[in-house]
């Protein structure tokens, strides 16, 4: 690998990025914190470079991305992260000599990568971002994420026997399973590039065989 490879935007820029990005994700423990936009980063610049995109705003996006998480959180949803990260990402990028143009491309990935998000990746950059940032909540990484995010809210471990669609985020019952069931089961179908593809289904199929296992040992059925 060159050391391009290994530094899309430079060194000093990458690591002035990484420092910024770890002191807004600190607060946010496992499920959110700097490790996350790690593998975000890392995915997005492997997915990246098979598919001819511009690394350098990939590589900026991806670790600011999660930058505005701390306001969703404080406010339980009420603000999107997404949108407040694009914005924080904005007067970050300004001070780093980022030009208006790619500053403008850059927060578009930024404000485009949330699932439930209202905005649409309208460039190959930002569907790239957001397949690597959803790859990191299915299959193994995922389920550990979507534990970690339950205990970090209070969550029960399971709770299978409840109605999805009867609980609310940010509740005791937003628990891992509610989390499948709502999000991470519906991931591989929204993937937009054909790398996030095969590895959603990849990852798609050791979600299933988990969760029916957890199933089967709460509630007794694996007994012969």
């Amino acid at each position: 690998m060159t050391a391009r490879e290994d530094w899309p935007l430079g060194e000093k820029r990458t690591q002035a990025l990484r420092r910024i990005s770890a002191e807004y994700g600190r607060e946010e423990g496992g499920s959110h914190g700097p490790d996350h936009t790690e593998r975000v980063y890392h995915m997005a610049l492997a997915i990246g470079r098979r598919l001819n995109a511009r690394l350098d705003i990939l590589a900026a996006a991806a670790l600011l991305h999660d930058i505005g998480r701390r306001h969703e959180t404080a406010s339980r949803g009420k603000i999107c992260h997404a949108a407040k990260g694009a914005d924080l990402a904005a007067g970050i990028l300004q001070g780093l000599d980022f030009s208006p143009r790619d500053i403008e491309a850059i927060t578009h990935c930024i404000r485009s990568h949330r699932f439930r998000g209202r905005e649409t990746p309208a460039c190959l950059e930002a569907r790239i971002l957001f397949d690597a940032d959803k790859l990191d909540s299915i299959g193994a990484i995922g389920i550990g994420r979507a534990f970690l995010f339950a205990g970090q809210i209070g969550a029960r471990l399971h709770n299978a026997e409840l109605d999805p669609g009867d609980t609310r985020s940010y509740s005791q019952e937003d628990t891992a399973y509610r989390e499948f069931q709502v999000k991470m089961s519906r991931v591989r179908e929204q993937m937009l590039t054909r790398p996030g593809r095969e590895l959603a289904r990849q990852r798609h199929k050791f979600m299933e065989v988990f969760f029916d296992e957890l199933n089967r040992e709460i509630y007794g059925t694996e007994i012969p």
